[in-house]
């Protein structure tokens, strides 16, 4: 039961955090556009930052909850006598998904960074520079989560 929460949770997060940046990218950044550039960044200044108070606590439970997986796996195989080898499915996606922590933890707390100072200078080109940057990274994400999806239905 505690591995079916676990999955369920860590399951959870990810369409918390995949979805987000599909709506984000796909459908929100473009709707801006029609936008004047103070109005656009601000936007999106505000947008984003409820977005990263909630994948923040979602790579959080990410982390831990993968890890607790991998752990109780690991400690029945030991307790039963057994072997544990990770599924190359399962490194797979756990190198994709600290590639990813750590790309969103650059975009949180460096380019976001600059975003929220740029907002309240109502510099805009700097906003727009600082949302440039971040739009890249999470496209760069987005690719790698869904790569990591398509690991975990194509490899299991």
């Amino acid at each position: 039961m505690l591995y079916a929460a676990l999955k369920f949770v860590h399951v959870l997060s990810l369409i918390v955090w995949i979805g987000g940046m599909v709506f984000a990218h796909f459908f929100l950044r473009p709707a801006t556009l029609a936008l004047e550039p103070p109005l656009r960044v601000k936007l999106m200044h505000d947008v984003l930052q409820r977005f990263f108070a909630a994948v923040s606590v979602a790579v959080v439970l990410v982390l831990v909850s993968g890890l607790w997986m991998i752990g109780n796996v690991a400690r029945m195989a030991a307790q039963t006598g057994g072997r544990f080898a990770m599924p190359l499915s399962w490194t797979i996606m756990a190198t994709i998904g600290l590639v990813m922590m750590a790309i969103y933890g650059h975009i949180r707390f460096a380019l976001f960074k600059r975003l929220k100072v740029a907002v309240a200078a109502a510099d805009w080109p700097a906003g727009g520079k600082a949302l440039a940057s971040i739009r890249t990274l999470v496209g760069v994400n987005l690719a790698l989560g869904v790569i990591t999806v398509a690991v975990v239905f194509l490899l299991t």
